[in-house]
């Protein structure tokens, strides 16, 4: 595993007195629930620690079990259980707004959970559930995933209002479906917990950030999963930080750590002044 590492990159034309700092938080996940939520533990105090008033966790980083069906024996029911409860506390003792990337929750299949994205402000109240809708299933040869084994698909967009601005959430492999993000209508900032594998992060990870934020003209938060797992799976990391314009303003190659950097309403508000992309669209499927 790469050593622990901080990567704050704050851009000058962020930087003013409405900014509000925020943070990826970046893992290499193991079976051990309790072992990971101390470890999201200590990486959401040094976001803290820094002025972040913003976090988000990456997929999984409750669980990355040495087999797909862990995460079935450990799921909990909605509003109760330990990542539940890890997560309000976290969210009101440091008085932040508090993404959990992914929590296997019950689903109607007994050998299958939901992949949720959950979503807690700053007294501890969860606010917001997200489903992932599209399943990750690839065949390699070697290396090959079929999510729908073991997750139940969810079916409904979901965004909300926050003191940041109007917040939509997403999974991983939504990156690659760009209509779940017009679904969303016009939002603020995009949430993208992931854990893509080494091979896929390689060709497509930032380019599908990068442009998912440029087409939306909001900001991408993306933390992930990194580096070589008790599973044997290699995840791929580069958690990054993305404003409107397509800029990457924070970004943590490998290892645990904290991607940092400031949001500006302002900001993003001049650039899609600038270039009102979003107000000439004229097909609409969704």
């Amino acid at each position: 595993m790469a050593k622990d590492s901080t990567l704050a990159t704050f851009n000058p034309r962020e930087t003013s007195d409405s900014a509000i700092c925020i943070a990826a938080i970046q893992m290499t996940a193991g079976p051990e629930v309790f072992a990971n939520l101390r470890e999201a533990a200590r990486l959401i105090d040094i976001a803290v620690s820094k002025g972040a008033k913003l976090v988000a966790l990456p997929e999984y980083f409750c669980i990355m079990g040495m087999k797909d069906a862990d995460k079935v024996v450990v799921r909990e029911e909605v509003g109760s259980g330990p990542i539940q409860e890890f997560l309000s506390k976290t969210a009101k003792r440091h008085n932040i707004w508090l993404i959990g990337g992914s929590v296997p929750l019950v689903s109607a299949k007994p050998d299958k959970v939901r992949n949720s994205c959950l979503v807690y402000d700053d007294s501890g109240k969860q606010v917001a559930r997200y489903d992932k809708i599209h399943l990750f299933n690839i065949d390699l040869g070697k290396e090959h995933y079929a999510e729908e084994k073991t997750i139940e698909a969810g079916n409904e967009v979901v965004t909300l209002e926050s003191p940041f601005g109007r917040i939509g959430l997403s999974i991983c492999y939504d990156l690659r479906f760009p209509e779940l993000y017009r679904s969303m209508g016009m939002v603020d900032i995009i949430f993208a917990p992931a854990a893509f594998t080494a091979t896929t992060g390689k060709a497509h990870w930032e380019t599908l950030i990068r442009a998912r934020a440029i087409e939306n003209l909001a900001y991408m938060i993306a933390p992930a999963q990194s580096g070589h797992h008790t599973n044997g799976r290699e995840t791929y990391g580069n958690s990054m930080i993305v404003d409107p314009w397509g800029t990457v303003l924070g970004h943590l190659p490998e290892g645990s750590g904290v991607v940092l950097a400031n949001i500006n309403k302002g900001y993003q508000e001049s650039v899609r002044n600038s270039l009102p992309a979003l107000k000439h669209r004229t097909l609409h499927f969704c």
